[in-house]
């Protein structure tokens, strides 16, 4: 190492040293944690945790997407086994909408509202009744 370079080496320790000190002068301490804002919302998020309304309304509103008579859908939650179920009921002549063919419809509705149910951090089954 030259001179030069030690110099250079000894210039920049100066200025983190000077950096440092008008940090402390400010009142702030370059060590602190910056606060999220998020932090506060994390307890209103456990809450809903708990239960599957998000995926309950992803779930009622791709079903009413699909049918003739959106009035006639209705989607109950059954939370007596050991993951919630969603139980989907729809008009007589509508059922066959849902189900798709070989299941396939039935099944992407299944994946979108497992996915919704992961952001209310919970699993779920879905069960569609005639």
């Amino acid at each position: 190492m030259t001179e030069a370079d030690e110099v250079a080496v000894d210039d920049e320790h100066v200025d983190d040293e000077h950096v440092d000190d008008e940090q402390d002068d400010a009142g702030v301490d370059p060590n602190a944690r910056v606060a999220d804002d998020d932090d506060e919302d994390d307890d209103d998020d456990e809450d809903d945790r708990a239960n599957p309304d998000r995926s309950r309304d992803v779930l009622e509103f791709l079903v009413k997407s699909l049918v003739d008579d959106p009035s006639a859908v209705d989607v109950e939650i059954d939370d007596r086994g050991r993951k919630p179920t969603l139980n989907v009921s729809v008009a007589q002549g509508d059922m066959g909408r849902i189900i798709g063919r070989r299941g396939h419809i039935a099944q992407s509705i299944r994946r979108v509202t497992r996915a919704a149910a992961v952001k209310d951090g919970t699993e779920i089954n879905i069960e569609f009744l005639d």
